[in-house]
């Protein structure tokens, strides 16, 4: 065999091998039982399970996630395959603007009894490490700050379980999950909309000097899978934190006649994950021939969004 065949099947060995492995990394990772999770995690730490560990364990397991599924964490990845990859690095987006609503909530709600108490230390540390820029590979690199950031929050699970001074502190109050479900209504009500633009839709936010009574806002053809996996990715993490959340406010969803709607949130939640069997997320109109996989995901995005608002309101109550 001459030297230029094995060049030319040797490249096309390399693109090949390339190819499948950039597929099985953008296999997005299977959903995981909170409580087994929180089980296992207090079992390995010899720590008993009090309110917290289960938020804070989801919390820790979704990081983790990004960290160590398979092909590691690839948003900051600057060689092949990774390079070319785009589904897997805005999964990976979603989940992390949801680490950082819900690290920031912690630190600045659920650990602290009110506004003048003093922040817990290792939530403190904690959530600004989680926004880190996810494209940093060098000074910092991503990674290395969020596997930190897993690390005060292990500590402050751990702490969680003591007594004394060092004790950490977790208050699952009404008030608390409120604060929470604001920031989850607001991401999921702009993945609606972000979703909805795959069609093309009249915007309504024009300034009142301009002589257009509407401007069209369209996803680029470029961005559609991006925005759809960052939806799901999304969608994804808050399962888990609101399943976590059934556990450690539960009283409270008991008591507020709450827990129903919380449960149409995580089932809405869980329409979202539905296998994709297409090859590529389809752009199709709203009733065309062929289908439209944001507005789908639209669809349940908004329904869920419309559970929170509600279930937002049975926590204001009395």
């Amino acid at each position: 065999m001459s030297r230029g065949k094995v060049i030319t099947l040797s490249l096309v060995g390399l693109v090949l091998a390339g190819y499948l492995l950039g597929v099985y990394w953008s296999i997005e990772p299977d959903r995981f039982d909170v409580k087994a999770a929180t089980e296992q995690a207090m079992k390995e730490d010899n720590l008993p399970d009090v309110t917290g560990t289960t938020t804070t364990t989801a919390v820790i397991k979704i990081a983790s996630t990004l960290l160590d599924k398979p092909g590691g964490f690839l948003s900051n990845d600057i060689t092949p395959p990774s390079v070319f990859l785009d589904n897997m690095p805005a999964w990976e987006f979603g989940n992390l603007e949801l680490l950082r609503d819900t690290t920031l909530v912690m630190r600045n709600e659920l650990s602290r009894s009110q506004s003048q108490s003093q922040e817990d230390p290792d939530l403190k540390e904690a959530q600004p490490l989680f926004n880190v820029d996810r494209r940093s590979w060098i000074a910092p690199r991503a990674e290395g700050e969020y596997r930190r950031g897993i690390n005060h929050l292990k500590s402050y699970r751990a702490r969680l379980s003591q007594t004394g001074p060092n004790k950490a502190e977790f208050y699952a109050r009404a008030d608390n999950l409120r604060e929470l479900l604001r920031l989850v209504e607001k991401r999921l009500g702009s993945y609606s909309q972000r979703l909805a633009a795959s069609v093309g839709r009249e915007s309504l936010d024009v300034p009142e000097d301009k002589e257009t009574a509407a401007d069209k806002v369209t996803t680029s053809w470029w961005k559609l899978d991006d925005v759809f996996y960052e939806a799901r990715g999304y969608s994804w993490g808050l399962l888990h934190i609101l399943k976590a959340a059934e556990v450690d406010f539960g009283p409270i969803l008991e008591n507020k006649h709450a827990l129903v709607s919380l449960r149409q949130v995580i089932r809405e939640l869980e329409s979202t994950q539905q296998t994709v069997w297409s090859p590529i997320i389809l752009n199709g109109s709203g009733f065309g021939f062929m289908a439209n996989h944001s507005l789908v995901m639209a669809n349940y995005v908004s329904r869920a969004n419309a559970a929170v608002v509600d279930l937002e309101a049975l926590l204001d109550r009395g």
